[in-house]
């Protein structure tokens, strides 16, 4: 299994769109990019953690490659919204993709321009483009949360 991780605003409609791809094999939503150790869902929101929310998730590339979940990334949230995404606001909702090997930071700078020159979009994309580093697991009840709640949604989709 090949793993990733995606910040596209709320974590819970990130997970959602992902775990719904064939070949993903498992999902975790949490916090990464920021100073602050073993972080709260409560410090994430109400502090200077320098965190965002993020989709951790595990993948077969047999069935589904690195590429075609970046293209999900880039249709389940709007990449020129900085430091939000719709009414959510604030820097732990910025987009950002953490890559974990050249390959994947190849092919994040690779379709990040691909986009931007595509001319679907009316302003600069402000994606992050960043070395992985700590993913902070949330907590329990963050997970899968829409299944949890019944919710259905709390993603902005371009697509």
């Amino acid at each position: 299994m090949n793993k990733a991780m995606f910040g596209a605003g709320c974590f819970w409609g990130v997970e959602d769109a992902f775990m719904r791809i064939n070949g993903v094999t498992k999902t975790a939503v949490g916090f990464s990019g920021g100073h602050k150790v073993n972080p709260t869902y409560e410090d994430v929101c109400y502090s200077d953690t320098g965190h965002a929310e993020v989709l951790y998730l595990e993948f077969d590339p047999a069935i589904v490659t690195y590429e075609e979940l970046l293209k999900e990334f880039w249709e389940i949230h709007d990449p020129t919204q900085l430091n939000r995404q719709g009414p959510d606001i604030g820097s732990q909702y910025r987009s950002v993709i953490f890559y974990y090997d050249n390959a994947q930071k190849e092919a994040a700078e690779k379709s990040k321009a691909a986009l931007q020159r595509g001319g679907e979009l009316s302003r600069p994309v402000v994606t992050q483009i960043e070395p992985a580093g700590e993913f902070y697991l949330a907590e329990e009840y963050h997970q899968r949360y829409f299944e949890k709640t019944g919710r259905s949604s709390c993603h902005i989709r371009r697509k």
